[in-house]
């Protein structure tokens, strides 16, 4: 049996999440308070529940644990993987301006702001609750810019991985005026690169379209970051996963994020597509927003 455990921000997509790995075929139980989750683990695992052998179950959890109890998440975590389970760790967040205006939207009630606790505060006491979990993440996942839809894809395209000896590698492309990402492990800043945004022709596009490509690819600077960073990840990304590491996230930024940042984005995929015991994926977060000056 396999054991993944969904937590994050109370607004940043949990739900979603539980839904999405229920109808991939995940046995799936939200809001369980931690001290209760080895008793379910072994009725799982004693029971009917796991006939097929190849049992998935995901465990939401969230604040409403309370504060001991996440605090003890790391060494229940060393608990669980000593008794031999295949145990991983799904953190989602967002950024407090998002989860505030998402809470606006839903008017649902924060589960910390009690007692006339406002929402941004309550917001900030749970980011630091929940750092306990943050910090045992297997996979960080950023959903402020994710649409329900976006945060469906993203899981099926990732956590289908669970269970595998291969790295789930996942190339971005933003934008630094909209923010870096949260969920990044690497961040490359390529702003420093020949824009084409100020070619006429060139700005309406984006670096996949391939007259972005021909003039990106015909300045030596940009053949020397490409080089520059495939070498990097050349080197370290066998030694990640060496390390039993099971995703990696690798975030290029430019001004806006439609052209650098998604040429080199595309170029550095395309190099690591097909290799052995990696699966690639890409993002482009910004080529949905409407085009907007830099």
């Amino acid at each position: 049996m396999r054991l993944l455990l969904v937590s994050g921000l109370s607004g940043s997509g949990k739900t979603v999440a539980l839904h999405t790995l229920e109808d991939a075929g995940y046995f799936c139980v939200d809001n369980l308070p931690l001290p209760l989750l080895p008793g379910l683990i072994e009725q799982v695992r004693s029971g009917d529940y796991d006939a097929d052998e190849d049992r998935h179950l995901a465990v939401g959890v969230d604040v409403r644990s309370g504060l001991a109890a996440l605090e003890g998440f790391a060494d229940l975590l060393r608990e669980l993987r000593g008794k031999g389970l295949q145990v991983e760790v799904m953190f989602l967040q967002a950024s407090s301006e998002v989860l505030l205006r998402r809470y606006h939207l839903t008017r649902r009630r924060h589960p910390l702001a009690r007692d006339g606790v406002p929402l941004v505060d309550a917001i900030e006491r749970e980011r630091d609750w929940l750092g306990h979990v943050a910090a045992e993440a297997d996979l960080t996942v950023d959903t402020s810019r994710l649409s329900m839809h976006d945060l469906a894809r993203t899981l099926r395209d990732r956590v289908g991985l669970l269970g595998e000896e291969r790295l789930s590698l996942l190339f971005q492309s933003f934008g630094f005026k909209h923010g870096a990402p949260l969920d990044s492990d690497f961040v490359f800043d390529v702003r420093c690169l020949p824009n084409p945004h100020y070619e006429r022709d060139l700005a309406p596009l984006t670096g996949r379209d391939a007259a972005v490509c021909e003039f990106l690819a015909g300045h030596a600077e940009v053949e020397e970051m490409y080089d520059g960073i495939q070498g990097f990840l050349e080197q370290w990304v066998p030694r990640i996963r060496q390390d039993h590491r099971s995703y990696v996230t690798v975030s290029i930024g430019c001004t806006g994020g439609r052209h650098r940042s998604v040429y080199l984005v595309e170029r550095l995929a395309a190099a690591w597509r097909g290799r052995e015991h990696v699966t690639v994926s890409t993002r482009h977060r910004e080529l949905s927003l409407p085009l907007e000056s830099e």
